[in-house]
């Protein structure tokens, strides 16, 4: 089989949260953070026939990577790679499953008591104020008929410099929910985003068949 550039895609966004993958089969794939702060599944265009594990998925796209057209030939131990039309070829062994995390079953959300949405550009503005100004928390920030705003600062430091950007109007509560930003690892595009007051978020994206759960920090 030919792995798809959107599945090298979803591949290389989930190394960002685990190095570790677990393939369970099918075309539905999902990673968990060693915190388990962070859930993301994806259903992908690539069916895969086995069952397997991947200790270190940087390793293996980088694997990928010496070749211009890899073709996978899957075993039970292993992967063959092999360059269309022959030349090169590398066999890359599975782990042991029982030493990667993963997530074992699905997550719904409890409740849904804050919706907005978030677009690529306010992600990325975002990020670009936590480099900036050095603040490593997102608050989700409301009142009572008023507007709702994603606010970068720092929760612990009481001066901390505060940039805010308005994401949705006519709250119909007040609140206040804290990301780290560091936990915002999220594939390119918007997002249609739920936020439980039971300190869960879900990110959802909007144009492709992926969605990720955060944990909310305690407050």
């Amino acid at each position: 089989m030919n792995l798809s550039n959107d599945t090298k895609e979803v591949l290389k966004n989930f190394s960002s949260i685990n190095q570790n993958l677990m393939v369970n089969g099918g075309n539905v794939i999902g990673t968990m953070s060693a915190m388990k702060n962070i859930v993301a599944k994806a259903t992908i265009p690539d069916t895969f026939q086995n069952e397997f594990a991947i200790y270190d998925l940087n390793e293996f796209l980088s694997a990928l990577s010496l070749f211009k057209k890899p073709s996978l030939n899957f075993s039970e131990k292993s992967v063959k790679l092999d360059e269309e039309g022959g030349g090169s070829s590398l066999n890359y062994f599975f782990s042991d499953p029982s030493i990667v995390t993963s997530p074992k079953t699905d997550i719904t959300m409890p409740s849904v008591d804050v919706e907005f949405t978030f677009t690529q550009d306010t992600f990325n503005q975002i990020m670009k104020a936590s480099a900036v100004l050095g603040t490593p928390d997102v608050e989700v920030k409301g009142t009572v008929g008023g507007d709702i705003n994603l606010v970068v600062t720092d929760r612990k430091n009481d001066t901390s410099n505060d940039f805010s950007m308005k994401v949705g109007e006519n709250s119909s509560s007040t609140f206040s929910h804290f990301f780290k930003v560091e936990n915002l690892k999220l594939l390119n595009g918007d997002y249609k985003v739920q936020v439980s007051n039971k300190g869960i978020s879900h990110f959802k994206n909007v144009s492709k068949d992926i969605e990720y759960f955060i944990a909310l920090e305690a407050s």
